[in-house]
């Protein structure tokens, strides 16, 4: 079964959680992250079409620590529930679960294939 649209409310309140956490995180907010040299950067924010859930996903400077980082968001999600409870009028603030964006990494795999001399060789075939 393919997944649905996003509606226009879960786009627009996705947009506003992401701004809230990219603030939060690069003011130094986030007790979690502190002592991790990794930049990192919030790509996405999917909300589920009740708004009680949403996933975030992210990318950081250094891949080896993804997971550290993940763990130290996941650990702050309380803190952020409430910051977007304060900035934003809903009637439930949704559960955060934050998830490592890897379609980068999927598509510079893709970019690699296409680069390969068999590949190309099939892609000039009439």
């Amino acid at each position: 079964m393919a997944e649905k649209e996003p509606s226009q409310r879960q786009l627009r309140v996705g947009q506003e959680i992401k701004k809230i956490l990219a603030g939060e995180i690069e003011k130094g907010l986030v007790r979690n992250l502190e002592g991790i040299d990794a930049l990192v950067t919030i790509m996405e924010v999917r909300i589920s079409p009740d708004l009680k859930y949403a996933n975030v996903y992210f990318i950081t400077s250094q891949k080896d620590r993804d997971e550290e980082v993940r763990t130290g968001l996941q650990l702050a999600a309380n803190h952020f529930r409430k910051i977007i409870g304060m900035k934003m009028e809903l009637r439930y603030v949704p559960e955060l679960n934050f998830r490592i964006d890897e379609s980068f990494e999927q598509v510079d795999k893709m970019e690699k294939l296409f680069r390969d001399p068999r590949v190309a060789q099939d892609l000039k075939k009439d």
